[in-house]
């Protein structure tokens, strides 16, 4: 189970992803296309679902039944390997110079998990055991 703290870190991080990405879109536009930016946002997107996603199958198959849990949560964690690696080479066969566009958005998972850490460490009363 989940603390009460990690529940709202991980109810906060999607709307942190995209808050990165949304950043990251904006300030591109002062350099690249509005296309360049609107794949920027999309792939923050796409990140933000692909947690939210991942998060809410995880915290169903934690259950008494270990094997089933393991068996079906391997499944499911193929198959959203495979629909990222489908939405990357959709991206890269019909759109190949956006490709790092794309993945800029889909990388703010990075620095929202790192201002996380950072709140997190901020809030320690005690640094060293």
């Amino acid at each position: 189970m989940t603390t009460n703290l990690e529940d709202r870190v991980l109810r906060r991080l999607p709307l942190e992803i995209l808050a990165f990405s949304l950043a990251i879109a904006a300030a591109s536009l002062l350099f690249f296309s509005p296309l360049t930016g609107l794949f920027i946002l999309a792939g923050g997107l796409f990140s933000a679902a692909s947690f939210i996603w991942l998060r809410q199958t995880v915290t169903r198959f934690i259950g008494p039944d270990k094997k089933t849990a393991l068996r079906s949560g391997v499944a499911f964690y193929i198959l959203r390997l495979f629909l990222i690696i489908a939405v990357f080479l959709i991206i890269i066969l019909l759109f190949p110079r956006l490709i790092l566009a794309f993945a800029a958005g889909f990388s703010s998972l990075v620095p929202a998990m790192l201002a996380e850490a950072v709140l997190a460490m901020a809030q320690m009363k005690r640094w060293k055991v």
